[in-house]
């Protein structure tokens, strides 16, 4: 599995933000091929982060690509900061 971390600093609106992701976003991901699962997270303070589990790496840069476009085109004037980005293998999970 390989994961991928984006981390959005400077959200104006987080509630909103939140709304358009599971409105717009997720339906997106879900349709990439290999997704695991994602999570859309407030951590407070104008922060907020993604999270995003494939079974392989295509999935993960694939996912990478889609999230640009579509924050870029649904959330500009929401998330004012690129992402910083972390992505790597999954060496330990635990799932449910």
């Amino acid at each position: 599995m390989y994961a991928t971390v984006r981390r959005y600093e400077g959200v104006t609106d987080p509630p909103e933000a939140g709304r358009r992701v599971q409105e717009g976003f997720v339906p997106i991901i879900s349709a990439v091929p290999g997704i695991v699962a994602y999570f859309w997270v407030d951590a407070g303070n104008g922060v907020m982060l993604s999270t995003s589990v494939f079974e392989s790496r295509d999935g993960a840069e694939e996912s990478n690509r889609r999230a640009a476009d579509w924050v870029k085109e649904n959330l500009a004037s929401l998330l004012p900061n690129p992402p910083q980005i972390t992505a790597g293998e999954v060496v330990a999970h635990r799932a449910s």
